[in-house]
């Protein structure tokens, strides 16, 4: 729908007003937080009520005031356009034997009103077309309009200790990614519907949740919740400037849930945490992440038992030129055994792709694997940004197979014994040229190991994406 770009000018015109026409609020902080959230609802431009404050040419949309001289009631407007061509030859390491080239494009417009301190709705409309992908658009790829966030909050006042209740369609992000993520490399975003409860207990920060992701359709209006899966969990997180905690409980129940073993309902319990360091800024310094997690339930008739370990160490030199990271990844994640009664495949959830390199949308998921995972990346001049990482993967289980990013079966593994899967180097440079515009560019190859080789077929995988993107 190329109608949002056209559809903000308008808007940006009817709401710019004089900004002497603006009365002025008193404690604004000295340094405002601009930044452009990932999940846009987290965004607070009430510091806008001053007019002193405006300085960008989107600030009249970020705070339009609603009613006389209240700053507690005003809109916020949001947007995104996103181009993205992206390339694959050797899909699948050759089960589709060609290059396949297509155009994907994100249109996204959001509104954030605020009645008051206590009331609060959020809606943001998206657009993804997708053009000239060999065997027509993915669910991932094309949605044509419809909402990927419609909620109304109701909650106390900020404070040590508040609460906010959520009920509708939302968006859900924690920790890294690595187990709840909007999907935002993929042209269509995640969703769920349900209830959130979010609140704040002295340092911690408690979500608790239940929801129903949203299926995807090409059409207009017509995404649902997916009845056949419901999830809910607890989150707690306790930020702080050097080590932050997390620790959760996530539930998942899939009436129809496919492995190597077979299909049948999967009623899955996760239990873990997650220690974290920030990646240094100000001055040279280590960072991490650490997350491990159990997983039980059931499957069918039998029960469920497994587990994931991850964890990655960095040191950023901030002192040196191009400010250079170096950093290693080592995940593992069990696999099954179809010869017991007990399922070992670990469940992912709704995984982040890039946490596992630029492949993400073509390579295996973390499912049944093993790998390591050097990184490297430099700040170059005028907000230039580079990176190249390889990784090298093997699986856990010689029993089981190997699975997308999503989780669904893409090589069984029992025509094979062997573990060694592939590596894939993998480069991406990234120019932030405004706050608001920007541009990048992917490379990548998998390497098809002797577990691919085996199985047949084991091309080497090609892939390759220039991407720009605006948001206000």
């Amino acid at each position: 729908m190329r109608f949002f770009p056209m559809l903000a000018a308008v808007v940006l015109l009817v709401t710019r007003t004089p900004v002497g026409a603006q009365s002025v609020s008193s404690a604004i902080p000295d340094s405002p937080d601009r930044s452009i959230k990932l999940l846009r609802e987290d965004e607070d431009w009430s510091f806008l009520a001053n007019p002193a404050n405006r300085q960008d040419f989107w600030d009249p949309l970020k705070f339009i005031r609603l009613r006389g001289d209240s700053s507690d009631w005003f809109m916020t407007i949001s947007g995104e356009a996103r181009e993205v061509w992206e390339q694959i030859g050797n899909d699948y390491w050759g089960q589709a034997p060609y290059w396949n080239g297509y155009l994907n494009e994100r249109y996204m417009l959001g509104f954030d009103i605020h009645y008051g301190k206590h009331v609060r709705t959020f809606v943001d409309f998206k657009s993804g077309i997708n053009s000239f992908r060999n065997g027509g658009p993915r669910p991932i790829d094309e949605k044509k309009l419809d909402f990927q966030a419609a909620f109304l909050q109701v909650g106390t006042a900020e404070g040590q200790n508040s609460v906010e209740v959520r009920a509708g369609i939302q968006e859900l992000e924690y920790g890294s990614g690595r187990l709840i993520d909007v999907r935002e490399g993929p042209n269509v975003r995640l969703s769920f519907a349900g209830f959130l409860v979010k609140s704040k207990i002295n340092e911690w920060l408690v979500d608790g949740f239940a929801m129903r992701p949203r299926l995807d359709k090409f059409g207009v209006f017509d995404d649902q919740p997916n009845h056949q899966v419901g999830f809910w969990g607890v989150y707690a997180s306790r930020p702080a400037p050097k080590t932050s905690v997390e620790l959760y409980y996530l539930g998942l129940d899939r009436k129809q849930a496919t492995f190597q073993r077979g299909t049948a309902q999967e009623v899955r319990h996760s239990i873990g945490g997650r220690l974290s360091r920030p990646i240094a800024t100000e001055r040279p310094g280590w960072d991490f992440d650490n997350e491990a997690l159990w997983q039980f339930g059931t499957f069918g008739s039998g029960n469920i038992r497994a587990w994931t370990v991850a964890t990655e160490t960095g040191y950023r030199f901030t002192s040196r030129p191009l400010k250079p990271r170096l950093s290693v990844k080592a995940d593992i994640s069990s696999g099954d055994h179809p010869a017991t009664s007990t399922l070992g495949t670990f469940n992912p959830l709704f995984p982040k792709g890039d946490y596992f390199g630029v492949l993400a949308t073509t390579g295996p998921g973390p499912i049944n694997f093993i790998d390591v995972h050097p990184h490297v990346e430099i700040a170059l001049p005028h907000n230039v940004a580079a990176s190249f990482d390889w990784i090298v993967q093997w699986r856990e289980s010689l029993d089981d197979g190997i699975y997308n990013v999503p989780g669904s079966l893409i090589r069984a593994g029992n025509a094979s014994e062997a573990r060694y899967v592939g590596h894939r180097p993998g480069t991406q440079i990234r120019w932030q040229k405004t706050r608001h515009l920007w541009f990048q560019g992917d490379y990548g190859i998998f390497y098809a190991g002797s577990f691919l080789k085996e199985t047949q077929p084991g091309r080497n995988l090609n892939y390759w994406a220039l991407w720009t993107g605006y948001k206000f």
